[in-house]
């Protein structure tokens, strides 16, 4: 949490102390809570349940640039927040304001009458709420954790169900293998509701095709059913219905091509027109992830240097692969990296990918949680990946250090923490 003095930051403080002492899946006190408040996801506009272990808030991006472009509307709940709650929960697009937030917290705190319930259990309940009573087109609805036991599987019949890249994450509540994980990810699969997949290893499609088999629900896979390229720097969708010929994402990334393309698939089973589909990849907007900064006390710095920043939240060996991809295949420069991780992640599985052109790794200090690594750690699994590295005490600190050291391009990443302590500072 911050150290924010708004109302809904007091409630949220309280909210955290309701979380039971062991931390286990399951839907019955979200189910409690809702039945106190009346079921309100069965007022909710209709539903695209998105999940996944990447990908998923910039798919959530695309396809809701695609229904604003369309003409229509949209309420919109992804996690974590960034640098204020209030990201989390969109009504129409919009951030939802401090009085109404701080109002569905209480009314969810009063009628959970003091119950065991984790933090986002019951906020998700506020969420739910908030898209009851304010009128819109669809919800788009991102999983928290896993899929099958997560709080927002409680939509007894959504519009669409979405399933992006399922990888390793999360083990200690999902799984150590990836059939395991794309198992729970596949519990989000509804009787006769049409789930778009995106690209997977054969193992987790294995999975997902046997569960949407047991549960009667139909599947439009990526590769299979529909394909999303990059041709003379266009972006090309392919699906039963034909090709669309648009510019590249707005999002930066290899992986952002695959993320559209579901995306558009998804769009394509809404029924939205070809024109806002066109639309909707380069109208997507998703901070902290592979995110230029160009403003703020560290963008002027590194402008000073002229020097390139950039700022992405991924934590798990996937993202590290994507993020490498990315910047390896970027014009030429001396790449420097920022980096703070949670202890529940594998430094080494997303390190890996950048020994070999990340000249050095500067190792920082987080703020709102008490797990990360030390930074000891970080360096020392940076060395031992052939990473070269150092301590900083703060971020502006480390990108100084890289920067006298001849950085030309410094990428600050590791975990969502260090992206909203980046954000929250006015760098953007």
């Amino acid at each position: 949490m911050t150290g924010s003095a708004t109302p809904s930051d007091a409630i949220l403080e309280r909210l955290l102390t309701l979380h039971p002492k062991l931390m286990d899946l399951t839907l019955g006190r979200t189910e409690r809570l809702l039945d106190r408040l009346s079921n309100p996801v069965q007022s909710m506009p209709p539903v695209i349940h998105v999940a996944g272990t990447n990908g998923k808030g910039s798919t959530i991006a695309f396809v809701r640039a695609g229904i604003e472009a369309a003409g229509l509307s949209a309420h919109t709940y992804t996690s974590p927040h960034l640098a204020r709650f209030h990201e989390r929960i969109r009504l129409n697009g919009e951030l939802i304001e401090e009085t109404a937030l701080s109002a569905l917290l209480e009314e969810c705190e009063t009628k959970n009458q003091g119950d065991q319930i984790t933090f986002f259990e019951i906020t998700t309940a506020a969420a739910y709420l908030a898209f009851a009573r304010n009128e819109a087109d669809y919800t788009l609805l991102e999983v928290g954790l896993g899929g099958r036991v997560d709080a927002t599987n409680v939509i007894p019949k959504p519009r669409l169900t979405v399933i992006t890249p399922v990888s390793i994450d999360h083990q200690q509540y999902l799984g150590d293998t990836l059939g395991e994980i794309a198992f729970e990810k596949a519990g989000i699969l509804k009787s006769g509701v049409t789930c778009i997949v995106g690209p997977q290893e054969n193992e987790a499609l294995d999975v997902i095709e046997r569960q949407a088999a047991r549960v009667s629900a139909p599947l439009i896979v990526s590769g299979q059913d529909f394909t999303s390229t990059v041709e003379d720097a266009r972006l090309i969708y392919r699906d039963e219905h034909g090709l669309l010929d648009m510019p590249l994402p707005a999002l930066p990334g290899a992986h952002q091509i695959a993320n559209a393309g579901t995306a558009l698939a998804a769009l394509r089973a809404l029924n939205i027109n070809d024109t806002a589909m066109e639309a909707a990849p380069g109208a997507a907007i998703w901070p902290g992830r592979v995110q230029r900064l160009t403003k703020g006390p560290l963008a002027e710095i590194a402008a000073n240097a002229d020097a390139e920043l950039w700022l992405d939240g991924g934590h798990n060996a996937a993202a590290g692969e994507a993020l490498a991809a990315h910047y390896a295949g970027l014009s030429p420069k001396r790449l420097h990296m920022i980096v703070a991780m949670l202890e529940t992640k594998d430094p080494s599985g997303f390190l890996r990918p950048f020994a070999g052109f990340a000249e050095k790794l500067h190792s920082v200090p987080v703020s709102g949680t008490s797990m990360a690594y030390p930074l000891s750690t970080i360096a020392d699994i940076a060395n031992t990946a052939g990473i070269p590295s150092t301590i900083s005490d703060s971020v502006e600190a480390a990108l100084k250090a890289a920067l006298t050291e001849g950085a030309e391009r410094v990428l600050i990443c590791g975990t969502l923490y260090l992206a909203g302590d980046v954000l929250r500072a006015g760098n953007g």
